[in-house]
């Protein structure tokens, strides 16, 4: 008799406390111990997003980079925006991309300058002939232990970069956008539950769901679908760019439900439905993939 292929979730990844790291600006997924699992290994595509054409912010690391390998293995062509600095870690994202038969595009900007919305979204149109996937997933988090330390240059910054700039984006995009297109973005537990060493950063997560539940009304009467994912604890290179203290990473995510924290690949799926047919009657939704953190009570 064939047995179900069952895995406890507690076991899986990495579940011991993780070394004392950081890492300057800008951090590198390859510089990481352990290395985030992304799905470079483990994501298999059954052609859901066929000849789709994605823009993904933050692409080169982390969820966006776990996203961008699955959207390619789904056959999407797959434009990656990320921090200037941050090649190494893109060029792989991209090799992945291409590995799987679809173009890719590096589109290496800096979100806090105002031409980058603009010049993103052209880049990829004239590469792609088209547009119809957005995953707006960039973000800056630097973890501050009061609001005395914390300056009003980095709220201003954090801002920009994690909310104005899906503003920007969308106003730039839409043009572009047919019926049938989705739209995703990347909001955080911190939206529903923040840590007060995070306040600029969990302040913006709240905006970005607002403005998801918000911008889904406005377009749903265009076609176009609007949902966000909510992660948990995600082991990513933005949590040792000081985005948590030093003395709290080797316990990172481990006093989840799960007891460890999660990897980008575990959130891959959630994406791909997202933008896939097979999520035609979801709009105006955050998925939470927490490890067992409520996001609706």
């Amino acid at each position: 008799m064939n047995e179900p292929n069952l895995i406890d979730p507690r076991r899986m990844f990495h579940e011991r406390p993780f070394k004392k790291q950081d890492q300057d600006t800008p951090a590198l997924q390859d510089d990481m111990a352990p290395k985030p699992d992304c799905g470079e290994d483990s994501y298999v595509g059954s052609k859901k997003l066929e000849n789709r054409r994605v823009l993904i912010t933050g692409g080169d690391s982390g969820i966006g980079r776990a996203a961008a390998i699955a959207y390619a293995r789904e056959g999407a062509d797959v434009a990656i925006h990320y921090f200037p600095g941050e090649d190494k870690d893109a060029k792989e994202v991209a090799e992945y991309i291409e590995k799987a038969g679809r173009k890719s595009l590096l589109l290496p900007y800096d979100l806090r300058e105002d031409h980058a919305p603009k010049e993103m979204v052209e880049k990829t149109v004239e590469a792609f002939g088209g547009l119809d996937t957005l995953v707006l997933n960039a973000a800056q988090q630097i973890s501050r232990e009061s609001i005395e330390e914390l300056p009003v240059q980095q709220v201003e910054d954090t801002f920009k970069v994690n909310i104005v700039s899906m503003f920007a984006i969308v106003q730039e995009a839409l043009p572009h956008l047919p019926a049938g297109s989705s739209i995703l973005t990347t909001t955080s537990v911190q939206a529903f539950n923040p840590s007060d060493h995070l306040m600029d950063y969990a302040s913006t997560k709240a905006a970005i769901a607002n403005f998801t539940v918000s911008l889904a009304s406005q377009l749903a009467k265009k076609g176009i679908r609007v949902n966000g994912v909510a992660p948990g604890p995600i082991w990513t290179p933005l949590q040792l760019d000081h985005g948590q203290p030093k003395e709290a990473l080797p316990e990172f995510g481990q006093d989840s439900l799960l007891e460890r924290a999660g990897q980008p690949a575990e959130l891959a799926p959630v994406y791909v439905f997202l933008a896939s047919n097979d999520a035609s009657y979801v709009t105006s939704q955050i998925y939470g993939v927490t490890g067992g953190e409520p996001i609706n009570l």
